[in-house]
């Protein structure tokens, strides 16, 4: 996926302007640079990955941008920690064809909603009802959305935009806040 097609997703889901969001699960920094654009200038963005590599590479990417990223390694299914800010204080967070990686989905999702600071936001993108393989091994199907958000002390989410996926199926993007 181009980061001109982040971007046509996560519009209905982000508001323009400035903020402090984490995209977690960042990669090599797809949905990262289209929240970048989405967000502009004075907007702090930090693009959380266990995967150096992908990091190294979002870090050339992202250099010279609008928004300031600031790069974090970590594993999303251990306590981790985000430069210059605290738990409570993040207006949103993405979660971008991640949730699918992770077993113990509200568990996580939980300790990242710890992160954002009242009314803030969880946007979630996955595939919707889709069966288990090695490339989404823990499935989020959109009905199920609800129950995770719910366990996960979030405002249950709202699915505000839907695509095609390249590679079959659909993928859907959900938002919901922390009360």
């Amino acid at each position: 996926m181009e980061a001109d097609e982040a971007l046509r997703l996560i519009t209905a889901a982000v508001p323009e302007g400035p903020g402090v969001w984490a995209d977690f699960g960042a990669g090599d920094g797809t949905f990262t640079r289209a929240l970048a654009t989405r967000l502009g200038r004075g907007a702090r963005i930090y693009a959380v990955d266990r995967d150096a590599r992908a990091l190294r590479a979002l870090e050339r990417a992202a250099a010279g941008g609008a928004a300031k990223v600031t790069i974090v390694g970590a594993d999303l299914g251990h306590a981790f920690g985000l430069p210059g800010t605290d738990p409570g204080t993040l207006d949103g967070f993405l979660l971008a064809n991640t949730l699918h990686f992770i077993r113990h989905q509200a568990e996580v999702l939980a300790r990242l909603a710890r992160w954002l600071k009242p009314g803030g936001m969880a946007v979630v993108i996955e595939y919707d009802r889709r069966s288990p393989s090695r490339w989404v091994p823990y499935p989020v199907d959109a009905d199920d959305l609800r129950e995770l958000f719910t366990a996960a002390g979030l405002i249950p989410a709202q699915i505000v935009a839907r695509a095609d996926s390249a590679f079959g199926g659909e993928l859907y993007v959900a938002r919901g806040r922390k009360p």
